[in-house]
């Protein structure tokens, strides 16, 4: 047969994720995870073909018998190992500069997020630095990022922009995350985010136009001349920032566009914004603290995705998601780490910790939730999220016989996790 770019072999377990092509997981369906276990000294194999694809998944004997005669680009001995799906973060603001350090303290003596916010700090600190920042210094920055969030398992992530507010320093950004499209091994789904928050010395009025009539036309611009590919448009939909009527106007402008709906809602105040984004076909919600149960069913029978994070509502001392009921009532639900200045997570494993332990998910929901459904949030669940035939062959590979360590071991991701895989080439190995 013809060359093949990776064989793994003889591993404990490989979760498969998906049985029969699911492009997402709802209720029930979440709590038992298609995998396939070593049935005796029959270990479990993957092979992933040269154009970066899974070709086959099975146990040792039966894949030996079809590729004994292959040659591969390279042979991982997974004995005693679990193999998964590379994760998938599905909500990050990883471009900027002037860290929030400073700002945690305020939060740890009781300052909300609006406080910090009305103070000077918040969004409006980071737009600052990053306004001030080169292209190539955020770039620096950014890639130390997307490259740590590698070794912590993430084969692909979202990517915002939303720290310029005006034209220049936006379309900086969105052209920062291009540059890491171009040259870095994570694939990154990228957000235009310039209604993240309302600019000093402007009204939201002003700000909505500017969004409609000067940041997204040049956008489109950057898009046509082939400079720039964008994917969603986000608007930070909240009481004192974006409300329901400036939001929705932001979002038919970005579909008229040809962006995806992908958007803040309901996280501090309850705004309506799961409602909002079931009536727009939004392909994702994020945040969702203080979603309505209308909400939990617009979302349900629409098939909006809720991209919930767990780190928010941790850092922020927010009452959490109701990520049962959520669940519960059919909803399809992601999870991202809100990389943020923020909120200063990197890391997947940690993201579903917090999950399962802070919003009472099983670990089976947390990982489909990191995988499938997150793929979901992004447009992406018929290529990525599962190790299915046909599917890009993204892989964590980890040190342990069951995957659940990678959960259980808090903060021990850096210890367990063996190699990332990203189109069937090896991105991080700690071996």
């Amino acid at each position: 047969m013809s060359g093949g770019k990776l064989l793994v072999r003889g591993a404990r377990q490989a979760v498969l994720v998906c049985r029969a092509g699911e492009r997402a997981l709802r209720g029930e369906d979440m709590k038992t995870l298609a995998s396939l276990e070593q049935d005796g000294d029959n270990g479990v194999s993957l092979v992933v073909g040269s154009n970066g694809l899974i070709e086959a998944v099975g146990h040792d004997a039966d894949i030996q018998e079809k590729y004994g005669s292959t040659k591969f680009d390279r042979v991982i001995d997974a004995a005693g190992m679990s193999v998964l799906p590379g994760l998938i973060d599905g909500h990050t603001h990883p471009v900027w500069a002037g860290d929030r350090v400073h700002e945690f303290a305020m939060k740890l003596a009781g300052a909300t997020y609006m406080e910090v916010h009305k103070a000077g700090g918040g969004i409006n600190f980071t737009v600052e630095h990053t306004r001030g920042a080169s292209e190539d210094e955020l770039y620096t920055l950014f890639r130390d990022r997307l490259l740590r969030m590698v070794r912590a398992g993430t084969t692909l992530v979202e990517c915002k922009s939303g720290y310029g507010l005006e034209v220049e320093t936006e379309m900086k950004m969105l052209k920062v995350i291009q540059r890491a499209k171009r040259e870095l091994p994570i694939e990154i789904s990228s957000t235009f985010c310039g209604a993240h928050s309302v600019p000093r010395g402007s009204t939201m009025e002003q700000a909505t136009d500017d969004v409609i009539n000067v940041q997204l036309p040049r956008l489109q611009d950057l898009m046509k001349s082939g400079d720039l590919e964008v994917d969603n448009i986000d608007v930070f939909c909240e009481k004192g920032v974006f409300d329901v009527p400036s939001t929705r106007r932001i979002l038919q402008a970005g579909v008229d566009a040809g962006l995806a709906i992908n958007f803040h809602g309901d996280e501090l105040h309850p705004m309506n914004s799961a409602e909002l984004g079931a009536e727009l076909k939004a392909r994702a919600i994020s945040h969702l603290e203080e979603i309505s149960d209308a909400g939990i069913k617009a979302m349900a029978d629409s098939g909006s995705v809720a991209v919930i994070l767990p780190t928010t509502a941790y850092i922020l001392r927010l009452t959490p998601p109701p990520a049962r009921k959520m669940i519960d009532s059919g909803v399809v639900v992601a999870l991202g780490s809100d990389f943020n200045p923020n909120a200063f997570c990197l890391s997947m494993p940690m993201t579903m910790h917090l999950a399962c332990v802070n919003f009472r998910m099983s670990m089976n929901e947390a990982l489909a939730a990191a995988t499938i459904n997150a793929a979901a949030s992004v447009g992406r669940a018929e290529t990525h999220g599962s190790l299915e035939v046909g599917k890009v062959g993204d892989l964590v590979i980890i040190d342990a016989p069951r995957w659940e360590h990678l959960i259980y071991q808090l903060a021990g991701h850096d210890h367990l996790i063996k190699y990332v895989v990203k189109k069937g080439e090896v991105i991080h190995s700690a071996t």
